[in-house]
């Protein structure tokens, strides 16, 4: 067992658990694209000084580069940005749950991209109860028998910002197999993240969105929400989280959504005083299940019994 790989896992569940409510508070004040241009920033100027002092250097070879490029913006900018845009209409609780659907896209996706990591008829069934909890939450969108467009179109971003992740978690992975250290790739990826959302910032109004805001038009809470959102839940947790898809694998890596949907769904009860209905708990409990079907090899019972504690 890689002990090192699995306690990073955990740090990253639980600080990628708490990011959905900070994007909540923090898409109250500030416009969805300014949320996520701070949080790449904030990102893109640590991890660039940590990989200074540490010794190493970006890469100057173009065909590396490019990929570093196209990682920052299809795994940092386009999904944050779809979360951000989200949870301006649902609850970061149900977000958080949503969220959990990129391990079944990267099931499908590390399918055609990887040897070792093929669909079989056991995670077929997986991901058809993972996918059905989807539905169940997807009933959160309808009054009646109409439909609350707003919430719904909220679903389906935060369903967008999965297929991003779990295309440029496999992605990234192949990367990481030529020898390009994590922190190369972390840092790497944040600068042109944060260009891009930086981009997209300036775009927004002039698509029918929210402008940016001053800074000193917001409240402390939410600008403390934000400026951890950028330093802990990116920063600290891409330290580690390219470090896992190499030791542990993209479909491993992806497992953190067993604590993340728990994680934001408790927090967004507790802190924001959300209310969970139990049309939610039933969604969460298909997706985690449809997960859980997927990793959890069949076990005969004397086997269990006979498993001891080695550390």
């Amino acid at each position: 067992m890689n002990k090192p790989a699995w306690v990073s896992f955990w740090i990253v569940a639980f600080i990628w658990g708490s990011s959905f409510l900070l994007i909540r508070v923090g898409v109250g004040e500030f416009s969805a694209t300014q949320v996520v241009f701070f949080r790449t920033s904030i990102a893109a100027i640590f991890l660039t000084a940590t990989l200074y002092l540490s010794g190493r250097r970006l890469p100057s070879h173009w065909p590396t580069v490019r990929a570093l490029i196209i990682i920052g913006i299809g795994n940092a900018t386009i999904p944050y940005t779809f979360i951000a845009l989200g949870e301006q209409t649902i609850t970061s609780g149900m977000a958080a749950i949503l969220q959990a659907t990129a391990s079944f896209f990267t099931l499908i996706i590390a399918h055609f991209a990887f040897n070792d990591e093929r669909i079989t008829r056991r995670k077929v069934i997986g991901l058809v109860v993972g996918f059905g909890g989807v539905l169940v939450l997807s009933s959160g969108s309808l009054e009646g028998t109409t439909i609350n467009r707003p919430i719904l179109l909220g679903q389906l971003a935060i369903i967008a910002a999965s297929a991003f992740y779990a295309t440029f978690i496999v992605y990234s992975r192949r990367l990481i197999r030529q020898d390009v250290a994590p922190l190369v790739v972390s840092a790497g990826t944040f600068i042109p993240a944060s260009a891009c959302a930086f981009a997209f910032m300036l775009i927004e109004p002039l698509v029918g969105g929210r402008a940016a805001v001053p800074v000193s038009a917001v409240s402390s809470d939410t600008l403390i929400a934000v400026l951890t959102l950028g330093f802990f839940n990116t920063f600290i947790a891409y330290i580690f989280f390219y470090y896992i898809i190499r030791e542990l694998g993209a479909f491993r890596a992806s497992m953190v959504t067993y604590v993340v949907p728990v994680v934001g769904l408790a927090l967004g009860a507790m802190v924001l005083n959300e209310i969970v209905e139990p049309y939610m708990l039933v969604g969460a409990a298909m997706i985690l299940s449809g997960i859980g079907i997927i990793n959890l090899k069949r076990m005969k019972w004397w086997r269990r019994a006979l498993v001891t504690d080695t550390a």
